[in-house]
């Protein structure tokens, strides 16, 4: 490893023989990303995690049950050795937030319509639930949105606040969070409304934390809140679609990234293939579209950007490979980068920093 390295984890869903983590390295110089020997096997870990400190790493699991499994992180490698599940309290545990007292991580259970808090001992251990919360609502969607599905659940800036996206219920919840108990208590107001049959996915909060961008699954958009932090109330300011004119192909958006800087946002479209690219407008959050970019692969289920900055990195899931882009920096606009690296349906992708 060097200066310019980072270990890269990837989740993946089960196969007959490979494992479900799976570690790659990322050269931020050139933007070559090369798989590791130092896979573990952990079933079904469609979402992974790492801690703030960068010694523990977090996935969903399934079996023998539903729950979060945590590992330790080797220091020189970035080897994962596991140490302990605790149950999740819900099925189809879909995805992780480690709180940024670093003592608390929160899991939204899609299938059982719940999240829950699960405390982190010192040696990055998992503890029994402190919280567990069972959602309920349904919307317009009779196949999707029969009842609740958490899809993500996420900390405000200032770690005073969890908002739970909800698919099921078209909203987004907003919590209270007490960082010493480990307790949630719906705010006052409680949510707010996504469009009906909008299905809200994933969320990131603006790097000012004035505004939360949440993607919409079902109705493949992206809707703008203003952030009112003091009170937590989430107020709706626009509404985007992610896909370009006159496309009627089935299609679902999946995930959402900003840039450190705030100038750009890049959302996932799975079925349309493609990352469309928005410019933030720095004083008012509204997005407008630069391009939507082919992934060069099919089902981009997951995208991250990397430490650095420069290169976009995106999980195809129904191409087995991971592909990597470079972002220009005025534009924000996509351009590839080399060959993708092969690996069995990735679903999830989490940097770790390595020290050079």
């Amino acid at each position: 490893m060097n200066s310019t390295s980072f270990l890269l984890y990837a989740g993946a869903y089960d196969g007959k023989r490979d494992p479900n983590i799976r570690l790659l390295q990322f050269d931020a110089a050139s933007g070559e990303l090369q798989p590791l020997d130092l896979d573990i096997e952990a079933p079904n870990s469609l979402f992974v995690t790492t801690h703030p400190n960068g010694r523990f790493l977090y996935a969903t699991g399934n079996r023998p049950e539903p729950c979060v499994k945590a590992f330790r992180i080797a220091p020189d490698t970035g080897a994962l050795t596991f140490l302990n599940s605790s149950p999740s309290h819900g099925k189809i545990p879909c995805y992780l937030s480690v709180d940024r007292s670093g003592r608390f991580i929160l899991v939204a259970n899609y299938t059982g319509g719940t999240v829950a808090v699960l405390p982190i001992e010192d040696n990055g251990n998992l503890g029994e639930a402190t919280e567990v919360i069972q959602h309920a609502g349904k919307s317009q969607n009779p196949d999707r949105q029969e009842g609740p599905h958490p899809h993500s659940i996420i900390l405000s800036p200032d770690n005073r606040f969890a908002l739970a996206a909800d698919l099921g219920a078209d909203r987004i919840v907003v919590y209270r969070f007490d960082d010493t108990t480990g307790r949630l208590s719906l705010n006052d107001p409680p949510w707010a409304e996504a469009n009906p049959g909008a299905g809200p996915r994933h969320m990131v909060f603006h790097p000012t934390g004035a505004f939360l961008y949440v993607i919409n699954e079902l109705d493949n958009t992206m809707t703008t809140f203003a952030w009112e932090t003091s009170h937590g109330v989430l107020q709706k300011l626009q509404t985007v679609s992610t896909l370009p004119d006159g496309f009627s192909g089935e299609t679902y958006c999946a995930d959402v990234r900003i840039a450190a800087s705030g100038k750009f946002l890049y959302a996932s479209n799975r079925g349309h293939d493609s990352i469309a690219v928005f410019a933030i407008d720095r004083i008012s959050g509204a997005l407008s579209t630069v391009a939507i970019e082919p992934t060069c692969g099919k089902c981009p289920r997951s995208i991250i950007i990397d430490p650095t900055g420069v290169w976009l990195l995106v999980a195809n899931e129904k191409s087995d490979a991971i592909a990597v882009f470079h972002i220009d920096p005025s534009t924000g606009r996509l351009s590839p980068a080399g060959e993708a690296a092969t690996l069995p349906a990735p679903t999830c992708l989490q940097f770790l920093a390595v020290a050079g």
